[in-house]
């Protein structure tokens, strides 16, 4: 069974598993029952969903994220693995402070705040996006993971003018609108673009993110970004032009950069 033929199978049984509201151990002890007309006939509309490239994760509303459960629309981005580099380089930073105060910029589903939150129990975070879809879906996940998160409408950090933060962290849209054509149709055609593209070789989003980000941030302060392919030196360069210090980059599971950090010097 070549990998395409073994994710097909995988998904297929994914998809049954969702419509049943079983587990596999469930099918495996049912294998040879029959189902319903109407559960063969839905079953037959979400593996067309699927055939014609949708996500199988807006096709069951469900994703995981570093461990924890998300409420997925089209409306949000879905969250990658590759965000958990994110996560993980925040939460190293964040010890060093008693009580982080921390920032989620584009929050999109909430993952990185929600799972900030969920790590960091004795973290303040506020999370913003200018979309008010992805603000619902957002809050639906913190209430369903149990964390407190203040959440703000608005573009960048205008909903958090005058305020000061520890910690800014952000997975920014960052796909050049001239690479939209070499994405795959999962990602092309069905998650949001709002969420995915950004002129300027895809640097539009740091321009305007890395100033601002510098400017809320307290003395000792780090920004944490998710970064493209390719984009480590300009990032950085942007980076440095802030003002920012201390520009520590983390490879993904590739050895490909995808998180850059940095410090606001503390003066």
């Amino acid at each position: 069974m070549g990998p395409h033929s073994h994710r097909a199978r995988l998904d297929a049984e994914t998809l049954l598993l969702h419509l049943l509201g079983r587990n596999k151990a469930w099918l495996m002890a049912h294998a040879n029952e029959d189902v319903s007309d109407e559960v063969c006939c839905r079953y037959m509309k979400v593996i067309e969903r699927r055939f014609h490239g949708e996500p199988i994760q807006y096709i069951t509303g469900e994703c995981e994220f570093y461990g924890l459960p998300f409420r997925i629309t089209r409306d949000v981005l879905i969250p990658r693995p590759e965000t958990e580099h994110l996560v993980e380089r925040a939460i190293e930073l964040a010890a060093n402070f008693e009580h982080p105060r921390i920032l989620d910029v584009g929050t999109g589903s909430g993952a990185i705040a929600v799972a900030l939150a969920h790590a960091l129990p004795g973290a303040h975070i506020a999370a913003c996006d200018v979309s008010p879809a992805s603000l619902a879906i957002a809050k639906q996940n913190a209430a369903r993971n149990q964390v407190p998160i203040r959440f703000l409408q608005g573009d960048l950090l205008d909903p958090v003018t005058g305020e000061s933060f520890d910690l800014v962290v952000s997975n920014p849209p960052y796909v050049s609108l001239a690479d939209r054509d070499t994405l795959s149709v999962e990602v092309r055609d069905h998650e949001p673009p709002l969420a995915l593209f950004a002129s300027d070789d895809g640097l539009a989003v740091y321009r305007r993110l890395i100033p601002a980000a510098f400017r809320s941030l307290v003395p000792g302060g780090h920004i944490v970004l998710e970064i493209g392919f390719g984009q480590e030196n300009a990032v950085r360069a942007l980076l440095a032009a802030a003002g920012f210090h201390t520009i520590h980059a983390t490879p993904d599971l590739q050895g490909i950069p995808r998180v850059l950090s940095a410090m606001r010097e503390k003066g």
